[in-house]
């Protein structure tokens, strides 16, 4: 029988704090030599990852499905390539694993950094998959399955998974994955996506480690970018991300961060040595999440509430998700289990 582990979400004292920003993060680093692939690369908190990993010598692969949007925004960055990719569509994940792997070179790290964010109606993919599950999490368990041999071979490669405070919003609904028996609710259905982001990063840490993949996942804090398309000025308002002005709110000591600062936690997790040896963890802040000692309320997504939830870090939720997300690509994962 596999065994069971909760990861112990006790802070390190990294050195780094709520304030401290990517490029701060990065200082003294030198990624010369490693490749990594960044979703979601070309906007937001994505980009400014892209940014100073590539500056710190990383070769640094985008994928995007609208490729000419993305090399606009990153035709500055030295070091950066964007490729062909949908995560809503798995054809496109096949062929960019394809293309990647035909070239037999180690993947260092995997950030998984796309996603969206509170539809307002209920939408699905092909599969019948609710939307913001199927991209934020679906797809990106497909795209790790197919590059794992890639990052099997770099012997001490790191996925970093993007879930957000909203994870407290929701557990995964195993019984009703794609509300098909109870009413949409747009939190509720995201918060789900965002604990899958968080199970996965677990269990991946668990099967991937004696082959030397680490994973984490993240929340970088509430910062407004066009994740909150959604989301109307008056919305933002209430949540507290954007001032009478409508200008946003910078205040990363109460959670309202830049995105140099939200990019900070997940640029930590993927290539920092405090972090060598570890893996399974929850973050942010720069630093190991402890456990949440409170309810999340709808209108404090990106503000406070610290911590992590425990059914985000349940180790039996965990492997569930696993099995019940290879049944869905219909793909088994090829990692090895560690016992």
């Amino acid at each position: 029988m596999l065994q069971q582990v909760t990861p112990i979400q006790t802070p390190l004292l990294s050195g780094f704090d709520a304030a401290t920003t990517a490029a701060e993060v990065m200082a003294g680093i030198d990624l010369t030599g490693r490749t990594a692939i960044v979703t979601g690369g070309y906007s937001g908190l994505g980009q400014e990852a892209v940014r100073v990993m590539a500056q710190a010598g990383a070769r640094v692969i985008v994928p995007a499905r609208d490729e000419a949007r993305a090399r606009e925004r990153l035709a500055a960055i030295p070091n950066v390539e964007v490729w062909a990719m949908d995560l809503g569509d798995k054809r496109t994940i096949d062929r960019f694993a394809e293309r990647f792997l035909a070239e037999r070179r180690a993947l260092d790290i995997l950030m998984l950094s796309a996603g969206i964010m509170a539809l307002p109606e209920l939408q699905r993919d092909e599969r019948g998959l609710e939307l913001q599950f199927a991209v934020n999490h679906i797809g990106h368990f497909a795209l790790t399955g197919r590059l794992w041999p890639a990052l099997s071979a770099a012997g001490n490669a790191r996925v970093v998974a993007l879930s957000s405070r909203g994870h407290r919003f929701s557990p995964v609904r195993f019984d009703d994955l794609a509300f098909a028996r109870c009413a949409y609710d747009r939190w509720a259905a995201y918060g789900q996506s965002k604990t899958a982001n968080a199970l996965f990063a677990l269990e991946l840490d668990r099967r991937g480690r004696e082959a030397g993949v680490r994973a984490f996942s993240v929340h970088p804090g509430g910062i407004v970018t066009n994740l909150a398309q959604h989301l109307s000025a008056e919305e933002l308002q209430t949540f507290g991300a954007l001032d009478a002005a409508g200008q946003p709110v910078i205040d990363p000591y109460r959670g309202k961060k830049s995105v140099a600062q939200g990019a900070a936690t997940q640029v930590w997790c993927a290539v920092h040595p405090r972090l060598d040896g570890l893996g399974g963890l929850y973050c942010e802040d720069v630093d190991v999440a402890g456990l949440a000692d409170a309810e999340l309320s709808a209108t404090d997504v990106g503000g406070g509430g610290r911590g992590v939830a425990e059914h985000a870090v349940d180790p039996v939720a965990a492997t569930r998700l696993w099995i019940v997300s290879e049944a869905l690509i219909g793909v088994k994962f090829p990692v090895v289990a560690a016992r």
